[in-house]
């Protein structure tokens, strides 16, 4: 006997598509399933006019059957009571005719066992379920009005046609006659009618349960994509494939390879559902899940499905500092021994779906490589499995990253850790900030801010194309907290695709139009309306600071903004040959540009600040964000991807000059330290590597070194890491100070030719850019934000600045 039997209507039926409404074009008839249960509707050859039962007097339905229940496919038609809120009302009595004259009748109420389907959102019935079951959203694809809800990643079934109620027979072996369906008066129709014969109840009623998915045919293990898992009585959410290569404590983990296997999912369902495991379309293999929660595991063709739930906890966890004893901010990530993740409640268990959606759900979560981090204020709630615990914590570079393994006994309700700070640089005066971060709210980037151990935050308005972010964030004033610790203040990143991209630190007010010239920064058609020296110039004028944004590219105006003063620093995003080049180019070439790091933070797959500025203050200057941006000026900085520098020139350091009366000889005092594996410690004497330590996967190194300076110099600091961090750009673990300059008998100069050259041929090209290719308002038509009248004189001013001052540099290094 199959598990659940349809029961033919057809004898009874005697209503046909027509009393649905509006455009009953294709109902669903003949043989089909709700929620993985068959029923039978009308007749098996999909007839349409005699489909329905809609009594309007008594009338009986012969099944002559034992069943252990009854699942009855029904709608009402109309509301009942006033403005259709007819809870209560009664629709119907179905009478149960059990063999030996036993007669059950249960009353069919409106919103209990029955319900209209049309607009009846919140008021689905508390004793039946819809048709149509929950869903998993579409994975990797869908329509461009979906994309906000996409990130739901689930959906919820609503009613199509009918509502399923189940009727449980008191005498399961007891035969049913029949059942007799009694009208109240309010009309309504019957679809379908099944007999259920299996002891379990045909809809959910358990939770998901995690399970491991393990492919056993080698050659799908090891090929790309993901997973498919199907269920047809009951849910699964989607696969994820498990980490099993590079994994860091804190720092992300890896996949080892490409591959499907293993992954994970959690699955409710009841126990006669068919789980179905496929590959992109192909099928591997199904199972029984009640055979899977008997056993542990169940296998079939070319895959192993293992129940991986030792049952679970509510835990409240507090994260403390090992020195202090105070709940500490950081990032967490918990797991099951098998890798399956268990977050805190209102956190991801992985973000995004590996989807790279740019601007879309960011803050609050990171993802590094395939591993997701919450970001928490020091304590956190939600289920952990019972048993063992493999716990991560980070928080920035001065805190060891903890990886530990606790016990969860059942009954359990509380979890305390504890991380350990290895470096205090706030304390010796150093104070880390980034430069560069985008979408986050001010409140989420205080917090995040907070958990990275990141004292400032340069949250930035944008505008790309059409849109524009972080607008309702701009006070004009910094924003702290803990005391004032941790400061977030939100500035702008001005854009123009080819003369270049600024930052703007520190504003009062903004500093528009905010982007210029087209796509993809500016709006379709628009014109060149600004200059990065004119918005330079007004951010001075409010005594902000003027940062050039991932330098060098776009490779444009940045020359001008850096030959005629207007750049206070520029900004390194990751570790390239290509901006150290252009970086000592302008060193060489006499230009003291200190240098900064940041993230350009887009989305969840990068944590603010893995990639920082360190600004030191003097010892006795109290933290301000006034005072940050000062020190960045001066050059007082080094960045940071992980590695922690210090260093000395005769006792001077970043920022400050060495005198000398002429040649001779400095002492660099050096060292790195690093929660990250080094690669080596370089000092840097005019672009060339002076001196070096290999690092062979040391976290601490020391460099001590007596250098000749012939002339005037500039002496630097970098260290490379073993490895490159798995946040989405890659990025090399890497740190570099800004020079201390060596003058040799008189002010510091230097004047590289080749230098001059090609800043001079890159300011004559984004000139020529201006004059013949950007595209041009005209005068006649526009009255311009600057109030001149010829606006391509105005536009071409600060190349003709840059250039008079590469003459005067030019000829005084002639002299």
């Amino acid at each position: 006997m199959p598990g659940y039997e349809p029961v033919s209507l057809q004898s009874v039926c005697n209503a046909g598509v027509d009393v649905l409404g509006a455009d009953p074009a294709d109902p669903q008839l003949g043989n089909v399933e709700f929620r993985g249960l068959p029923f039978l509707i009308g007749s098996e050859d999909r007839a349409k006019d005699r489909c329905f039962v809609m009594p309007s007097e008594p009338v009986s339905v012969e099944i002559g059957k034992a069943a252990r229940r009854v699942i009855v496919a029904h709608r009402q038609l109309e509301p009942g009571g006033p403005a259709g809120h007819g809870v209560g009302t009664r629709v119907a009595d179905y009478v149960f005719h059990l063999a030996g004259g036993t007669t059950v009748e249960v009353p069919i109420r409106e919103r209990f066992e029955i319900q209209i389907t049309e607009h009846a959102w919140g008021r689905d019935p508390f004793l039946a379920v819809g048709d149509t079951p929950d869903y998993n959203i579409d994975r990797f694809e869908g329509r461009w009005d979906q994309t906000g809800f996409r990130m739901t990643e689930h959906g919820k079934g609503w009613a199509q046609g009918y509502y399923l109620w189940c009727w449980d027979n008191p005498t399961p072996d007891a035969v049913i006659e029949r059942l007799e369906i009694i009208p109240r008066g309010l009309p309504f129709l019957i679809g379908g009618i099944t007999l259920g014969h299996l002891e379990e109840h045909p809809f959910v009623r358990t939770p998901g349960r995690p399970v491991r998915l393990l492919v056993t045919d080698d050659a799908v293990a090891g090929s790309t994509g993901v997973l498919d898992l199907d269920v047809d009585r009951g849910v699964a959410t989607y696969p994820h494939r498990l980490p099993t290569g590079d994994d860091r404590p804190g720092f992300g983990a890896e996949h080892a390879g490409p591959g499907t296997s293993p992954a994970y999912a959690s699955v409710a369902a009841i126990p006669s559902a068919t789980l179905v495991v496929r590959h992109k379309g192909e099928e591997l293999g199904q199972v029984r899940w009640g055979d899977v929660e008997r056993d542990g595991h169940a296998e079939s063709d070319r895959v192993r499905v293992e129940l991986v739930d030792p049952g679970r906890n509510w835990v409240h966890v507090k994260v403390l500092d090992d020195s202090s004893g105070q709940p500490v901010p950081c990032r967490v990530h918990f797991r099951s021994p098998e890798g399956v993740p268990y977050q805190p409640h209102g956190h991801h268990n992985h973000v995004n779906q590996n989807l790279n959606s740019w601007h879309l759900d960011v803050g609050g979560d990171v993802r590094l490589g395939q591993r997701t981090y919450a970001y928490i204020d020091g304590a956190c709630q939600g289920w952990l499995p019972r048993g063992e615990v493999v716990v991560d914590v980070a928080r920035g570079f001065e805190y060891e990253p903890l990886r530990e393994t606790v016990r969860i006994e059942p009954g359990q309700r509380e979890l305390t850790l504890r991380i350990r700070r290895t470096t205090d640089m706030a304390a010796a005066g150093w104070w880390s900030g980034d430069s560069h971060v985008h979408f986050l709210s001010t409140a989420g980037a205080q917090l995040e801010q907070q958990g990275e151990d990141l004292r400032v935050v340069n949250l930035l308005q944008a505008q790309w194309g059409a849109l524009f972010t972080n607008t309702e964030d701009f006070t004009g004033r910094v924003s702290a907290v803990h005391g004032g610790d941790y400061l977030t203040y939100v500035g702008q990143e001005n854009r123009q695709h080819a003369l270049g991209h600024m930052l703007l630190w520190g504003l009062k007010e903004p500093v528009m139009p905010w982007s210029s010239d087209g796509p993809s920064e500016a709006e379709l058609g628009s014109a060149l309306d600004a200059t990065l020296s004119d918005w330079a110039d007004r951010t001075h004028a409010q005594g902000g600071t003027v940062v050039a944004a991932h330098f060098p590219n776009p490779n444009g105006e940045p020359a001008v903004l850096v030959t005629t003063g207007r750049a206070d620093a520029v900004e390194m995003l990751s570790h390239g040959d290509d901006a150290l080049l252009e970086y000592y180019r302008y060193l060489n070439s006499g230009y003291r540009m200190p240098l900064v790091g940041g993230t350009d933070k887009m989305s969840s797959s990068v944590p603010v600040g893995l990639y920082r500025t360190y600004a030191r203050l003097d010892p006795d200057e109290e933290f301000s964000y006034e005072g940050w941006c000062r020190a960045v000026r001066q050059g007082r900085t080094f960045l940071s991807g992980g590695p922690l520098l210090s260093f000395s020139v005769d006792g001077r350091q970043a920022g400050d000059t060495v005198d000398l009366s002429g040649p001779g000889t400095v002492t660099v005092e050096a060292g790195v330290t690093s929660i990250f594996p080094l690669h080596g410690l370089e000092l840097v004497c005019n672009g060339e590597v002076a001196a070096a330590v290999p690092g062979n996967g040391a976290r601490q190194l020391t460099l001590t070194e007596n250098v000749r300076v012939d002339g005037h110099s500039w002496l630097a600091l970098r260290a490379l890491g073993s490895d490159f961090h798995l946040d989405e750009w890659g990025r090399r673990v890497f740190a570099h100070t800004s020079p201390v300059f060596v003058a040799c008998g008189g002010p510091w100069g230097m004047a590289d030719p080749e230098g001059l050259h090609y800043i001079r041929t890159v300011v004559e090209g984004a000139r020529d850019y201006v004059r013949h290719t950007a595209i041009s308002r005209p005068d006649e038509l526009t009255t311009h934000h600057h109030g001149e009248t010829d606006h391509l004189a105005w536009l071409e001013r600060p190349f003709a600045e840059a250039l008079q001052a590469l003459d005067r540099r030019d000829r005084e290094r002639r002299r």
